[in-house]
């Protein structure tokens, strides 16, 4: 019922009210010789929309598109060429399966980055998230230096206590409020919770103090090795703030509306892509899942960050 009533607002949104703008626009046009001409260009509106959300579900929201990004670490020059993969905001459930997490692994570790980060919003249904999981767990092998979690809205929403101590039991490294450092490099990867404060000011106070959390046992003199996770996007500015090169983000899902890469409805501070400040980098990941089953001009995608000097 709830996804007949969300297809239902969006065919009004994209379909019904062009169309009904059309004909008022039709009716204050004078009866002329293009009359006709007119009324073939109105009919075909409506089709072109139909066939727009077609295209949404059935073909971009199942293209997972990969992107490539050098960033400077110039203060850890030992870790150049080290590649981080970042995947997000997957939405498990009725439009992604635990085959689809299988096979959005592997097109992942085709490439062989060194590590996978993922940034929340995975584990969605509680069905599901126990086997999808053992496939996390066996996708480690894929990646030399391991796969790295941090928890999203979602993850809480659906028993987040439940799917813990089921990670726990495997080798994917949840960072929850908490840093670890890469085996055999010097980068330090840090781990945000997810803030669920209300208004404006607690969630500025809230988020600073998750990020502090998070890299409390990360050396001062380390932080410019770093590389910060987050769900929400806004973490990018404590990021900054702590001096940390690269903060990881997801939640907006890009807008998964866009034209020209830009979000057709903006609802977030950060909403898609590169955000730099003061010399530090953060990137708002597009997601690999839906909120609705539909994506136009923002597909689903597979971020890779290769550090260099």
């Amino acid at each position: 019922m709830f996804w007949v009533m969300v297809i239902s607002f969006f065919a009004v949104l994209f379909i019904l009210l062009p169309a009904v703008l059309a004909g008022f626009i039709y009716r204050k046009i004078p009866v002329d010789k293009n009359k006709r001409r007119f009324l073939k260009g109105v009919s075909l509106y409506p089709a072109a929309m139909v066939g727009g959300s077609c295209y949404g579900y059935y073909y971009e929201r199942r293209q997972q598109v990969k992107r490539y990004y050098d960033v400077p670490f110039p203060q850890a020059p030992e870790l150049a060429g080290l590649t981080v993969a970042q995947i997000s905001d997957v939405h498990l459930g009725r439009f992604f399966s635990v085959e689809d997490l299988r096979g959005l692994l592997s097109l992942a570790a085709a490439d062989e980055p060194d590590i996978l980060a993922v940034t929340g919003d995975l584990f969605d249904n509680l069905q599901l998230n126990p086997a999808a999981v053992q496939v996390l767990d066996e996708a480690v092998d894929l990646f030399p230096k391991g796969i790295y979690f941090c928890i999203g809205n979602h993850e809480i929403y659906r028993n987040w206590g439940r799917t813990r101590a089921l990670l726990k039991k495997t080798r994917v490294r949840i960072l929850e409020g908490r840093a670890e450092k890469v085996p055999g490099t010097s980068l330090w990867l840090a781990g945000a919770e997810y803030s669920f404060a209300r208004d404006d000011e607690s969630f500025l106070v809230e988020k600073a103090a998750l990020t502090q959390k998070a890299i409390r046992e990360i050396p001062a003199e380390a932080l410019g090795h770093t590389i910060l996770l987050a769900h929400h996007p806004e973490f990018i500015d404590d990021g900054v703030r702590e001096g940390i090169p690269l903060t990881l983000t997801g939640h907006t899902h890009g807008g998964q509306f866009g034209v020209f890469g830009c979000p057709i409805v903006p609802a977030y501070k950060y909403n898609r892509g590169w955000v730099k400040i003061d010399g530090k980098l953060g990137y708002v990941h597009c997601g690999n899942g839906s909120w609705l089953p539909i994506r136009v001009g923002c597909p689903p995608e597979i971020a890779y960050f290769r550090l260099m000097k």
